[in-house]
């Protein structure tokens, strides 16, 4: 076990000499790989606020629940308790008829037609607010007050939801499809990076070869080579990302400000941060992997 150990600290000791050796081509890739994970952890830290957001905004989806012209006092007060109770409602606001027919009055816009009625037309109504956002959940609602005694209609708009909602189900597919994409390419950069560092040393590997050294001992110091790739091309990645974020809510501020909101970028959580490094660390070591086991099988068949 001493032994190995003594192996994998060998080659990690060789693997910071080399880089200290080259710190600009070592500083480059860290960048290149920065740069490369940075922009889809942008789109998905992007995406991510904006479905938070979708949650507080303030038009939120209302359902409109209009009562029959001859429901009595007792009636309205049983819905109005039942509201009260529901856990999936997170508030509801009574207009009665005589309410809405005065502001139906002094519209501009509506005034002449209801000029021209003999009657008040209009029923007692509840405006709620649903505490759920799922265009699915909010129609299953929908559809349990309208069965309440009393309703006349239940009506509900969830066309701007089901757009939102797709709008954000389409991000995300963009982003993922994104992901596949980069990390191919992260995989293809270090596994030719590793495969020209195993050129440069193919004499020093061929003679370890000969004297007896395993296809892992050999492996060892590129495949940690990779994983400090990685590491140090999500470190950076993360702080582009930092910094991307701080810059944009600058502007973000002067613009939510306008509309009396604080909506910010928030940071990416810490899940999602050891995401970024853990996804760039494996990347390169899998890149690494695959390129020094090819050219070992190369080196087999010469």
């Amino acid at each position: 076990m001493k032994h190995l150990l003594n192996q994998h600290a060998q080659a990690l000791s060789l693997v910071a000499g080399r880089m200290r050796h080259n710190l600009l081509a070592t500083f480059l890739m860290f960048v290149l790989m920065g740069v490369t994970l940075c922009l889809p952890g942008t789109l998905y830290v992007i995406v991510d606020n904006l479905n938070q957001l979708a949650g507080d905004m303030q038009s939120d989806p209302q359902i409109s629940l209009f009562l029959k012209l001859d429901a009595n006092q007792q009636t309205m007060d049983e819905i109005a308790d039942k509201l009260k109770a529901h856990p999936h409602i997170l508030s509801h606001r009574f207009v009665s008829k005589d309410e809405a027919w005065e502001q139906l009055q002094q519209d501009a816009q509506t005034a002449a037609v209801a000029s021209n009625l003999e009657k008040n037309p209009l029923p007692d109504a509840y405006f709620i607010t649903p505490k759920i956002l799922a265009p699915e959940e909010i129609e299953g609602l929908q559809a349990e007050l309208q069965q309440w005694q009393g309703v006349e209609l239940a009506q509900l708009d969830t066309s701007w939801i089901k757009r939102l909602n797709a709008l954000l189900q389409l991000g995300k597919k963009g982003i993922l499809v994104l992901v596949a994409l980069l990390g191919f390419a992260l995989i293809v950069i270090i596994g030719n990076t590793i495969r020209l560092q195993i050129l440069t040393q193919r004499e020093e590997i061929e003679v370890s070869k000969l004297i007896g050294a395993t296809d892992s001992f050999i492996r060892r110091p590129f495949l940690y080579a990779g994983t400090i790739y990685g590491l140090g091309g999500g470190l950076v990645a993360w702080l582009l990302l930092a910094a991307i974020i701080s810059l944009f809510n600058v502007s973000i501020a002067e613009l939510a400000e306008l509309y009396a909101s604080g909506f910010r970028l928030d940071l990416p959580s810490p899940e999602t941060s050891l995401s970024i490094i853990g996804s760039a660390v494996f990347l390169s070591w899998l890149g690494s992997y695959i390129a020094v086991n090819r050219s070992l099988a190369q080196l087999d068949l010469n």
